[in-house]
């Protein structure tokens, strides 16, 4: 065994270093951790806003993408035309068809190009769906305008019957001289029906020289159809009609030797051949 002795003032000293030294380790490892956690914080509500950012892009993208599908289902119900009324249709004037044509349809293409984070693939995405919902918005036009065309188009006989005498040269029955005639005469019963052949306005209904009782109907796109020799009419001026509607009924008004309907079809008030529509009962 040896003995020290120390000095009461070096324990003193040295226990106070001891100290002193702990004190500071402890408060630089303090700081040091204080920073680390506010560093931490800032990252994490800078991550959450991002995340936040995100969600709302992805519901509005969603949101888009909801609306585009329904667009799509629309479309498909537009372009669905039965063969009648489409043979109909292509068989119209090509001045008529013209004036149904909504444009060329917009097709929105993707291009493969690298996206350089997840904000830019959403911005991406939502400059594509605006490219495609300006597509389906033209399409949905083009198809509106076709639908209207064919629900204008006189495409169904106006009366059940037997033709009689055509559209074009003929001898006049009560003359025999030659004669031009506009229309279709349909032979059939007195008091047989006669039915709208598409949707229109009744722009005139009453007596009309000639043509007796009689009615012209307005369909849009240049397009009318007038009736003669009814016995009676069903509706009056500025009324709108349906295909099918009964809009009056067989007689032999006007200048007829016995009932029958006279049907014309006018394009921008001059006749047309009735027969290149009537495609079906």
């Amino acid at each position: 065994m040896r003995r020290v002795a120390l000095a009461r003032r070096h324990v003193a000293a040295a226990g106070l270093t001891l100290v002193l030294t702990a004190l500071s380790a402890g408060l630089l490892v303090g700081g040091s951790n204080q920073a680390q956690l506010a560093a931490l914080q800032a990252e994490n509500d800078g991550l959450r806003a991002q995340n936040e950012s995100y969600l709302l892009a992805a519901g509005e993208l969603t949101n888009q993408i909801t609306d585009l599908q329904a667009a799509i289902s629309e479309l498909d119900g537009l372009a669905d035309l039965d063969p009648a009324t489409r043979r109909a249709i292509d068989r119209l004037p090509a001045i008529v068809r013209a004036r149904a044509m909504g444009g060329d349809v917009a097709v929105a293409a993707a291009q493969s190009v690298p996206l350089p984070s997840p904000a830019g693939t959403f911005g991406k995405l939502k400059d594509l769906l605006g490219s495609l919902a300006d597509g389906l918005e033209s399409a949905r036009t083009h198809f509106e305008k076709q639908q209207a065309l064919a629900r204008a188009t006189p495409a169904v006989w106006p009366v059940a019957g037997w033709l009689s005498s055509s559209y074009g040269n003929r001898k006049d029955p009560f003359t025999g001289a030659p004669d031009f005639h506009p229309g279709l005469d349909i032979s059939a019963n007195r008091g047989t029906p006669v039915r709208a052949p598409a949707d229109g306005t009744v722009e005139t209904a009453g007596v009309n020289g000639n043509y007796g009782r009689s009615v012209l109907l307005g369909h849009g796109f240049g397009l009318s159809t007038r009736f003669g020799h009814l016995s009676a009419y069903v509706v009056r001026s500025g009324q709108r009609v349906r295909r099918g509607d009964i809009i009056g009924y067989v007689g032999s008004t006007g200048r007829a030797t016995s009932a029958h309907l006279h049907y014309e079809v006018l394009l921008n008030g001059a006749p047309i051949n009735p027969l290149r529509l009537l495609t079906r009962p």
